[in-house]
Order: structure tokens, then sequence, then C-alpha cells
């Protein structure tokens, strides 16, 4: 489905006590492969850098329910600097589209300083408008959310169903490399996110692996809850 030329897919979440989430992953994982950027039965980690500017549109945006809405960010895998990708969620309603471009990490360095000009002439248009963001609306780093991503993939119909776990909120800086980072956790041990992402087409019997029936859809943002964290840490 494209929408004003981005490409839009489907995004449900939902919260799962630990133990529909073993009967879930279990019946998952015996006919769907894992994500081959897994480096163990965890999966891998993600850890990103969220922007927002001085009013928190961001922020706000999500909590008011606009239809449409953005979030830049930078992230990582695996606390490495050999993939930083700065990227682009834009929500329409209950559809989602992400644009994504790499970076290097002297410009990762050269924006954490607030030199922005590496960006203006990209290629990628993600980029030229995240330095606008950065240079004309005063967009900022403002929370780095890390947590433990165990994925599995079906071709058809782009079909992707993950378990975050470990989800967490970097509360004493917003750099993503810095070695002393405190990660608080967010949300109860007990639970996990499952994220169901899918083209125009959800084969049905890989619906029937998940069940969604049984479990209760929310509207979850992993950055409101990491930054909420962070505000409060930032109050304190």
């Amino acid at each position: 489905m494209l929408y004003r030329g981005r490409k839009l897919r489907t995004e449900h979440k939902y919260y799962l006590h630990i133990h529909d989430y073993m009967t879930v992953s279990r019946r998952v994982s015996s006919v769907l492969r894992m994500d081959p950027h897994s480096i163990s039965e965890e999966g891998y980690n993600i850890r990103s850098l969220y922007f927002d500017g001085p009013h928190a549109h961001s922020l706000h945006d999500k909590n008011n329910g606009i239809f449409k809405r953005d979030k830049y960010r930078i992230r990582i895998y695996n606390g490495s600097d050999s993939v930083i990708s700065v990227e682009r969620k834009s929500k329409f309603g209950e559809f989602v589209s992400k644009e994504s471009a790499g970076i290097s990490r002297k410009e990762y360095d050269h924006i954490m300083a607030g030199e922005y000009a590496c960006l203006a002439d990209k290629e990628a248009m993600v980029l030229r408008e995240f330095h606008a963001a950065l240079a004309y609306r005063a967009f900022r780093p403002v929370v780095i959310v890390d947590y433990w991503r165990e994925a599995y993939i079906y071709e058809y119909g782009n079909v992707r169903i993950t378990f975050d776990k470990k989800l967490s909120a970097g509360v004493n800086t917003i750099d993503l490399f810095d070695p002393n980072i405190v990660l608080e956790e967010v949300i109860p041990v007990p639970q996990t996110i499952m994220e169901v992402k899918f083209d125009a087409y959800f084969p049905d019997h890989v619906r029937k692996l998940v069940n969604p029936t049984s479990h209760i859809r929310s509207s979850i943002s992993k950055y409101v809850l990491c930054r909420e964290v962070g505000i409060k840490h930032f109050k304190e």
C-alpha cells in the first residue's frame, strides 16, 4: 500500500506475559526462520537515539493520537558502529512507514557535536530532511532506547514477528557508544512486547501461530515509555 509515495505496512503490538511469550515464541520458531542478523537465541540488540523538537512534538503527538506523526532516530545493532542508520518512522493511523539511510561513525560524531552540515547535500532525502529538522526545527537528541529483539521472518507478505525484551532507557547519557551507559528497564520484567508486521497480505497459517484474538492489542511506544523515564530522572 502506498500513501504519498511511501510504502505502508500494518503493525500490531501486544503485551505478552512471560508464559504466553514462551508458548507463542515456540510456535512461531517452529515454522518461521529466525532473522539472520541474530547473534544468539535472544536475537540481537537494538539501541536507538531519538530526537525531538523543543516542544516535544514526537512525545505529544503520540500521546494525543495525532493521525500522522514522525519520529527521527539514529540506530545501531549489538553495540557496533559498523552499521549506523538514520531512520524516520512515520505513522498514518494504523499503518507505518520507515525510511532509513546509513551514516559513518565520523558523521555520527559530527551530529553529536552539533555539526549537521555533513547531511545537507546527501543523496538520501531522509538525511536531508533530518538535517532540516536539526538545523531549522531545533531537533535534539533526547533519549536512548535499548532492547533485545527476537525476530522471525516469513517471505510471503513480508511478515515479521518480533519479541522485544529488556526494554530500557538510557538515563545518564545520549551517546549510543558511551561505555558507561546506565540502562533502566521500563516495563515489568514478566512482560514482552510482541509486534506483528506485514504488507498487504498476512498468511492465515502464520496468523494462527500468533493467535492475535487471544491477546489484547496495545498502543505501545517504546520511545514514549523510555522518554517518560528519562524525564523523571531529569526532574530528579
